[in-house]
């Protein structure tokens, strides 16, 4: 079953940035990995201290190899070297998935 990681990481936002740029080596390496689908680490347009976190992986032995391996381990040192203030995360397990626009060209919520 897929596995989609939610993340919010609040650095100082003078740090921001340069945390952000020296980090596509570990988002580099975690994309090249074997049954990871996404995995984005970005600004926050409106928290000039927060990194939003998205990842998508196709099971949760995909995640678990992630987590590991030295791109998850190197992200963490990596984050940490720049002193993460609060950082909150999340799992999820999904169990069904389907279009935001129906047939209609009309967002809905339902999944059938």
């Amino acid at each position: 079953m897929k596995v989609v990681v939610s993340a919010m990481v609040d650095l100082e936002p003078e740090k921001r940035e340069e945390a952000l740029k020296t980090a596509q080596p570990f988002i580099d390496g975690a994309l090249s990995q074997d049954g990871c689908i996404a995995y984005a680490w970005t600004a926050d347009l409106n928290d000039p201290a927060r990194v939003q976190v998205f990842e998508e992986w196709e099971s949760e032995e995909a995640l678990a190899s992630h987590l590991a391996g030295p791109h998850y381990l190197g992200m963490l040192d990596h984050m940490g070297s720049f002193g993460i203030v609060n950082a909150v995360s999340r799992k999820y397990r999904v169990d069904k998935e389907g279009p935001v626009y129906n047939a209609e060209g009309v967002a809905t919520a339902d999944f059938d």
